[in-house]
């Protein structure tokens, strides 16, 4: 059998929230919706493999997905309203442009992201709903087993369906009173989406064959960019929007240098600055330059802001650390938090010296979010190397190493523990 190319899985993972929002706004069940929009997904990957992508690939879909709805409806009770409600519905339609795609896709996005759902079953549920990921992809990005992630999916639709009951359509977006609140948890998910997939080893590197993490339509990166740009795209004046957007790209600008052809991670420092994507830099610096001069400046814009500074400097002897380090008091003051602290630092040490830099790290060494991650001993470790203490640093690898499941990490700070002098499971 013919599998598709990765062209067409791209398409299809951009179709599939189209369809979906469009048979939720027309039969008001979503998860019913969502199942059908599965179904059509499986059978489109295998026929368009052998015939190819038909004319309307929106309205293929469509039409599969409602003869699903249709066989599903004849087993209840309101089967000939259903049927006479199917009946009126032409797809063919949806060639043309009639549905508002963005709209429905903006909304189901939202309706992914209601706050009464955990943040396991939001960030799996737009994945899966407006990402067009299957249940098996998610769960290799997210390392659990599929039966798990099915499950968990499944959870947050029953909450979904539940929530039914509440007043006012499910289906739509929310009143103008909630939406900056739900907007705020929408910029969250594809915020910890785009940091799940960026982070160094944290998933197999191929998804689709012989393609690569980076060219795989699953890659969460990809996705997360994609659907940033949905949101901005749709609200264009809103600046957190706009910044993370910006964030995204001009960090993600930077990966074809992060990794050695062994796979081994490069600092930032370190890296061929000639193989970032200059076009990401330019159109995250555009975006970031468009908002920065708005009243009220987000966290968001701010962490692109830094991002920016690092990635005009043409080497890193010329990153304007000091810029960094204002940027990061200012994000300090309206986003206090321990990881803030933690990045600030290190640009602290770039500016007063190491000491200094370690001085402020202490401050948080109690914080309970600091004894949740490796990133804390990672970055102590490093200032400590910097203030010529090998033995310190070392320690700071040793634990950093045991407390992080990433393979890809765990190889750099061997490394770079064993440039002090000792092998990291001395």
């Amino acid at each position: 059998m013919r599998q598709v190319g990765a062209a067409t899985v791209d398409l299809l993972r951009e179709l599939a929230p189209q369809v979906i929002g469009l048979l939720t706004r027309r039969y008001g069940n979503w998860a019913s919706a969502e199942d059908a929009t599965q179904e059509a997904l499986i059978a489109a990957s295998t026929q368009w493999g052998e015939g190819g992508v038909p004319e309307h690939p929106k309205a293929w879909l469509v039409t599969v997905a409602t003869r699903r709805l249709v066989d599903e409806f004849r087993s209840d009770g309101a089967r000939r309203e259903r049927e006479a409600a199917v009946g009126e519905f032409d797809p063919e339609e949806i060639a043309s442009g009639g549905e508002s795609a963005e709209d429905d896709s903006l909304t189901l996005l939202f309706l992914c992201c209601h706050p009464a759902l955990s943040t396991p079953s939001q960030l799996a549920l737009t994945l899966r709903a407006v990402g067009g990921l299957t249940t098996a992809e998610i769960a290799r990005a997210f390392l659990v087993p599929e039966s798990t992630m099915a499950q968990r999916i499944s959870r947050a639709k029953a909450q979904l369906r539940a929530l039914r009951g509440e007043p006012g359509p499910l289906f739509s977006l929310p009143p103008e009173a909630e939406r900056a609140a739900r907007l705020a948890v929408v910029l969250q998910v594809l915020y910890l989406i785009f940091n799940e997939g960026y982070t160094p080893g944290s998933r197999p590197r191929g998804t689709h064959g012989d393609r690569s993490a980076a060219e795989s339509g699953a890659d969460l990166t990809t996705e997360a960019i994609r659907l940033a740009r949905l949101v901005h795209h749709a609200l264009p004046e809103n600046g957190e929007a706009s910044g993370l957007l910006a964030l995204m790209l001009l960090t993600d600008a930077r990966r074809p240098a992060s990794q050695d052809a062994d796979g081994m991670l490069v600092a930032l420092a370190d890296q061929d600055r000639s193989l970032w994507r200059r076009d990401f830099v330019a159109e995250g610096t555009a975006l970031l330059t468009r908002t920065l001069g708005a009243a009220t400046l987000g966290p968001y814009q701010l962490q692109a802001a830094i991002a920016a500074v690092h990635d005009e400097a043409p080497d890193a002897r010329s990153t304007d650390w000091a810029q960094i380090l204002a940027l990061y008091g200012t994000l300090e003051r309206i986003s206090p938090g321990a990881v803030v602290t933690l990045n600030k630092s290190v640009a602290v040490a770039m500016v007063h010296g190491p000491r200094a830099g370690l001085a402020e790290l202490a401050t948080i060494a109690d914080d309970p979010a600091m004894r949740q991650t490796h990133r804390f001993d990672v970055v102590r470790g490093h200032l400590l190397e910097l203030a010529g203490d090998a033995e310190g640093a070392r320690g700071c690898y040793r634990r950093a190493i045991a407390a992080t499941a990433s393979t890809a990490e765990q190889r750099y700070l061997a490394l770079r523990a064993a440039r002090l002098g000792l092998g990291a499971g001395e």
